[in-house]
């Protein structure tokens, strides 16, 4: 059976709501709190999962009551976690959240036992590859071990999709071992070294992140949409409307449908309209992994999109349109 593998950070998520984001030093009032499953790994392994995609993650939990709590949250939604190692000499990862009354976030992560990932997690990783459709990964775990696991799937024809979270510069030898990039603005600001804030500057960053290596390059422009460019297209996806209350896990959302989708042998422009539309989905929510839709909501919410503009999805004009 065709799969899908991730392999990245798994976190509790420690979660503030408060009516705006402190500035240094300062003090706010919270109004709520709650703890939930998160790390970046997780996030994108449930969000295929949840999408009916058989999905394995490979990491790390650490020798406490939060390992517990992480990894019966993955078996409930259907991740595989036999390859999930627990490291008894740390803790599991941590990441302290706020969140604003317009969605908007800070996040403070403690890597606990994702700092630890090496080439013997990579090992672990491989006997996977052989029915893997696509390698998730993301930069919440060592960068030695991402360029290892990536060098691993490229070997072995499995394509690698990258999200570069959280924001930091990339060794170039990664480049040419990614088939997709899917940066925010921020991250991919950081990458070309200029403010990517709207389709013309995204246009701009695209080559230069090809020029890299990197065969296709999918840009994250918030509440503008999204830009997509290929080896043989570009084009651009409008955001859908939705009320925003958590942005947390939209990019995960995202990477984990579009992998899903591309595994079904969708084309890439309907497979990052999967994508947007489960990160749209995935910000009306509180919190990371509650956030991520399932198959049956996805599917509602194209057929919404699809009914409103009474067209297929593939050639909905004003909700896709070519930019080349």
């Amino acid at each position: 059976m065709n799969s899908i593998l991730v392999f990245g950070s798994i976190n509790i998520d420690l979660v503030t709501k408060t009516p705006r984001l402190p500035v240094a030093g300062e003090t706010v009032n919270g109004s709520d709190f709650f703890t939930a499953p998160g790390g970046k790994g997780a996030n994108q392994a449930v969000a295929a999962a949840r999408l009916g995609m058989m999905t394995h993650l490979v990491g790390r939990l650490g020798d406490d009551a939060f390992a517990h709590q992480l990894l019966a949250s993955l078996q409930a939604a259907g991740v595989q976690t036999d390859k999930i190692l627990r490291d008894t000499s740390t803790s599991s990862g941590v990441a302290v959240i706020l969140v604003d009354e317009a969605g908007e976030n800070q996040i403070v992560i403690t890597a606990g036992a994702n700092g630890q990932l090496n080439q013997t997690d990579v090992e672990r990783l491989k006997p996977l590859l052989a029915t893997a459709t696509a390698l998730l990964m993301q930069l919440e775990i060592p960068l030695t071990a991402v360029v290892e696991a990536a060098r691993t799937a490229h070997d072995a024809g499995v394509p690698v999709i990258l999200d570069p979270a959280p924001a930091q510069d990339i060794p170039p030898e990664l480049y040419s071992l990614v088939d997709i990039i899917t940066p925010n603005q921020i991250e991919a600001s950081q990458l070309v070294g200029f403010a990517v804030d709207s389709l013309e500057t995204a246009k701009q960053a695209a080559p230069i992140l090809q020029q890299r290596g990197v065969k296709t390059v999918i840009l994250t422009l918030g509440n503008q949409g999204v830009y997509c460019s290929t080896p043989s297209e570009s084009f651009f996806i409008p955001a859908f409307p939705v009320q925003v209350v958590d942005t947390t896990a939209a990019g995960d959302a995202f990477n984990g449908a579009l992998a899903v989708a591309l595994a079904e042998g969708l084309p890439m422009q309907e497979a990052v309209v999967w994508g947007a539309a489960a990160g749209a989905i995935s910000v009306t929510q509180a919190g990371a992994q509650p956030s991520l839709p399932n198959r049956e909501t996805l599917a509602q919410f194209l057929t919404d999109v699809e009914t409103r503009h009474g067209a297929s999805l593939r050639n909905i004009r004003g909700v896709v349109f070519r930019s080349d």
